[in-house]
Order: C-alpha cells, then sequence, then structure tokens
C-alpha cells in the first residue's frame, strides 16, 4: 500500500526584542495565532474523531526558542485581548454604518479569538511542549534543521554549515526532548560534494563535501529535496538485503522498472557515490500547486478571506479574494456561509489528486510514496481557511483503505530505499537555484557573511583564551548564527521588508564585529568599556 505524507515547515526568523509592528514580534504573534494554534486544534480533531492522519512538522530551531521566550509567553493573551478589543470596536463602527454582514465577521472574530485565547492558556503557553507531546504519542514527526535557517550551499566554510547543523539539533533534542532524525534543509537548497566557487571575494575553487555527508556525519537519516533535483539525479547504485551495487550513471534509463528520478519514490543521496548518505523524500510537483500555484491553487478562490486588505493598520480582515486580479479597494465583504462547501470540494479535490498520482504509480507494482511539503504558516496565516482544509484532507484519506497517512519515517520504513543517487545543486526557490540569494542587491551581505566566518575561525584558533574572552567569543559565534539567516536575503530579493532585513542584518553583523573587538582586548589583558559592557548586555538580553 501506498503512503502520502504531509510535510509543514514551521518557520520565523528571530524577531524577540527587535520590532514589533509592521515587522517584528508582531510576525510571531500573528503566526501563532493563525497558524500553530489552529493546527494543534485540527491535529486534536483528528484524534478525537479516532482517525490516524500522522504528518511531518518542521520547526525551526530559532522557531521553537522563540515559542518558549518568556517575552512571548508572556504577551501573547495581552496582545490577544487587544484583537479581541479591536473587534468589538469594529462591530460597533460597522453597526453604525448599517453594514449587517461586516458587524457579524466581527463578531465571528471575537469568538474565534476567545477560543484561541483559552486554548494557549490551557497549554500554559507552551506550544513547543505540546508538539513535543504529540511527538511522542506517534501523532506527528518533527524534523529539524539549521539552527538559524541559514542557506547552507553558500556560507563560506564546513564549519559554519556543521555548526548550523549541529546547533539546530541541539536545540531540537534540548526543547522537545527527542533528536530529530529528519532534516529540513532551508529552502529545500542541497549542494552535492565536490569542487565549489565562492562567488564573491574569490572564486578559487575549493574541494568540499556534499550536505548529504554533512548530515550524515550529524546522525540524520533523511530530509526533502524539490523534484528537480530528483529528476537531474545520476545513477549510483542499488541496495538490496541491505547490499549495495554499484551501477553506472546510465543505469537509470535502462532500468526503468526501478522508477529511478521518480517523485514518488524515496532515494539516498550519496556525494561519494557509495551505500553511505541520507535519504531524500521528493516533492511531487502536481499535488503540491494544488496549494502553492498562483493560477490553480485553492487559497486563490474567490470565496476565502483576502490576506492583504485590513480595515486600518494591523487590523483584522473583513473581505474575501472576489477575484484575483482585483484590486484591493474591489474587494467584496467575506461572507462565511459559502465557506463550509468550499472547503470541502477543495479537499475532496486534492485528496483525488493524490489517489490519481499514487494510483498511476502503483500500476508499475510498485509502492509509492506522495510527499506534499509545504510553508506551515499558508495554513492559517496566508490562507484563512487553510487549517480547515487540512482537518477534511486528513480525516479523508485516514478512511482511504487504498494508501496509508505516513510520517517520512513511517513511509522510508514502508517503502524501503533501493536506489543511490548524486543530486545537483539547487533549491525550491525561483529557477530551482540559488538566484533568489545571491542577486547583485545581496553581494554585499555575502562579502560581510564570509568575512565573519573566517575572523570567527582566526579567534577561534587562538591559544590561551581566557574564560572572559571566550564566553564573549560564544557570543560572538551566536550572532553570526543570527547574522546567517537566510531570511536577510529573501526579503531584500523580494522587496518586502527590506528596511527590517537590511537593519537586522546590520545589527548582527556589527555586533559579531564588536564582539570579536572585545574578546581580542580581554585576551590581551585590557577591560572592557561602559561601551563594549553595554553591548555585552544588549546580545545577551535582544539576542538569547
Amino acid at each position: 500500500m501506498s503512503s502520502f505524507v504531509l510535510v509543514l515547515h514551521g518557520h520565523l526568523p528571530w524577531v524577540v526584542h527587535h520590532g514589533r509592528w509592521p515587522h517584528g514580534e508582531e510576525w510571531l504573534h500573528e503566526a501563532v495565532a493563525e497558524t500553530w494554534l489552529p493546527l494543534l486544534e485540527a491535529l486534536d480533531e483528528v484524534h478525537k474523531r479516532g482517525a490516524r492522519a500522522p504528518i511531518t512538522v518542521g520547526l525551526t530551531p530559532v522557531l521553537l526558542e522563540q515559542l518558549r521566550h518568556a517575552r512571548f509567553q508572556d504577551r501573547f493573551v495581552p496582545w490577544l485581548d487587544a484583537r479581541i478589543e479591536r473587534a468589538h470596536r469594529d462591530e460597533d463602527e460597522f453597526a453604525g454604518w448599517g453594514d449587517a454582514q461586516l458587524a457579524r465577521v466581527a463578531r465571528d472574530w471575537q469568538e474565534r479569538l476567545a477560543q484561541l485565547k483559552q486554548r494557549f492558556v490551557n497549554l500554559d503557553g507552551d506550544i513547543a511542549s505540546a508538539f513535543g507531546r504529540l511527538w511522542e504519542e506517534g501523532r506527528i514527526e518533527v524534523m529539524g534543521s539549521a539552527a538559524t535557517h541559514a542557506y547552507l550551499p553558500l556560507l563560506r566554510t564546513d564549519a559554519s554549515i556543521r555548526r548550523q547543523i549541529e546547533s539546530g539539533l541541539e536545540v531540537s533534542e534540548r526543547i522537545l526532548g527527542r533528536r530529530p532524525t529528519g532534516f529540513w534543509l532551508p529552502e529545500c537548497a542541497f549542494r552535492p560534494g565536490g569542487t565549489w566557487r565562492p562567488h564573491v571575494l574569490s572564486d578559487e575553487p575549493e574541494e568540499r563535501p556534499g550536505l548529504d555527508e554533512l548530515l550524515a556525519d550529524a546522525g540524520v537519516r533523511w530530509t526533502v529535496v524539490d523534484a528537480h533535483l530528483a529528476r537531474g539525479s545520476r545513477s549510483e547504485g542499488i541496495l538490496e538485503a541491505g547490499a549495495f551495487s554499484k551501477v553506472g550513471w546510465d543505469q537509470a534509463r535502462s532500468d526503468a522498472g526501478r522508477q529511478w528520478r521518480s517523485p514518488l519514490e524515496p532515494h539516498r543521496v550519496s556525494s561519494l557515490g557509495t551505500d553511505r548518505g541520507v535519504d531524500v523524500l521528493v516533492r511531487h510537483p502536481q499535488v503540491s500547486e494544488q496549494v502553492w500555484s498562483s493560477k490553480v491553487g485553492y487559497p486563490g478562490d474567490g470565496r476565502y478571506l483576502e490576506f492583504h486588505k485590513r480595515h486600518g493598520d494591523a487590523g483584522l480582515r473583513y473581505w474575501r479574494v472576489s477575484s484575483v486580479r482585483a484590486g484591493l479597494e474591489s474587494k467584496e465583504r467575506y461572507d462565511p456561509d459559502p465557506i463550509p462547501g468550499a472547503i470541502y470540494s477543495h479537499a475532496q479535490h486534492f485528496c483525488a489528486v493524490v489517489r490519481g498520482a499514487l494510483q498511476e504509480h502503483e500500476a508499475s507494482g510498485r509502492r509509492g510514496v506522495l510527499v506534499a511539503p509545504f510553508d506551515a504558516e499558508l495554513f492559517g496565516h496566508w490562507w484563512h481557511e487553510g487549517p480547515a482544509f487540512l482537518l477534511d484532507v486528513l480525516l479523508t484519506l485516514a478512511a482511504d483503505d487504498e494508501l496509508q497517512v505516513h510520517t517520512a519515517s513511517e513511509a522510508l520504513e514502508h517503502a524501503g530505499v533501493d536506489k543511490v543517487v548524486w543530486l545537483p545543486e539547487g533549491s525550491w526557490g525561483e529557477g530551482g537555484d540559488d538566484r533568489v540569494w545571491t542577486g547583485e542587491g545581496q553581494n554585499w551581505m555575502w562579502e560581510v557573511a564570509h568575512r565573519a566566518e573566517d575572523r570567527l575561525a582566526e579567534m577561534q584558533g587562538i591559544e590561551g583564551l581566557s574564560e572572559s574572552a571566550s564566553e564573549v567569543l560564544r557570543l560572538a559565534e551566536r550572532e553570526l548564527l543570527l547574522l546567517q539567516a537566510s531570511d536577510w536575503w529573501f526579503a531584500i530579493s523580494r522587496g518586502s521588508a527590506v528596511d527590517y532585513a537590511s537593519k537586522r542584518f546590520a545589527w548582527h553583523a556589527s555586533a559579531f564585529d564588536r564582539l570579536c573587538d572585545l574578546a581580542w582586548d580581554l585576551h590581551c589583558g585590557e577591560e572592557a568599556t561602559s561601551a563594549q559592557q553595554a553591548l555585552l548586555a544588549a546580545c545577551r538580553e535582544m539576542d538569547r
């Protein structure tokens, strides 16, 4: 029997102590209210109905740290209370307009926000532990990830990549109580081993290990890649009865029965051409586009809540998509009545696409593993009705006798992996390569980041560092991790929150350099100045 694997990747850059609105802590509050609490609600409903439909959840370490942060836990309920009060004011305003439809939606907001508040209180504000319990119960599997969601293929040194991987896994284990065996590659970005050339500062070639090797060194067993990487793979070997047999690079063309390069087949990736590596699950493009596509994706249906139009600054949403081509001024009032029918129709269509793809694959005589990975915030935050859609999908597929809903690890164990391949470099970003993170407007950032990597390596090589200097250097290392977050490059590339991303990058770069200066001063026997002491206090508080 074939498997369906739903993967929801959750990530948010470090925003605690770094702004509120329009960019900053408000992002975290909205993500929790619109995605993470509703997702927990949907998973509870699946369980209450006696269905087993486990999903795979990616919780980046930097997101986990923020969910556990006292500042977030203390401020989230007051933020919800302010939203509830705003919905009350909106209702009075709409009633004054004589607009009964908008007043009704405002009352719905009041009720919904109160439900979310109660759920958060019932969890004692500890959302991370709630996911940890679901993992322990076998209702989800949690993936690890790079500590701050760095774009790993472009980091200057292997030490930086190892630091991102190992630090990330340690955070997940500390907060969730278990070390993940799966790993979400930020932006699904992969780089094989071999010759590598930096695209800034120098073009001197270097021989470097592949990400598959570095992940395997950290004990990671599997990850997820995009379909075009599987299509560009080359055959390296066959795994049968625990034995590895080397094959030629053209084996994929002559051995059609093994379904090389199929997105419905797990593969083992090895840059070395051996059986050592990590297993990869491949994103299914046709199934994924049912949600992702701007042309055919369900969130673009005119009945759903419009994301981009609010009532006032940072206000609530009261309008529907109407048409994806309509300007914000042309959006029509949101009507909750048609929504259950829309969700049911789209969920059933999605399930039919899943079944059809698996049935077509099964005609080859092989079990399929269909993987649908999405950014978690798409469901609830960007697409308000998304959690209800997921609930309908999971219940429908759980009742299907012709397939099984599995976590990623369950699917790999169920189907087995019998192919070893080499993968090319690429990502799930625009163009399938690095272009989103390497534009001309971002190269200066890579120059700063690469120099910082080199400087940290130089500082760590100093013998006899004092305890105080070593502590400061550890703080500098943390600032480098935060500096490396792919979010800053992405925001600048997309022209969204450019000012915020630039300021954040500059803050971490400056803090890193100044901390390295202080570590050197302490090593040389000097005392920290008042300005340096203020910097230490700020870094300890803002970037804890």
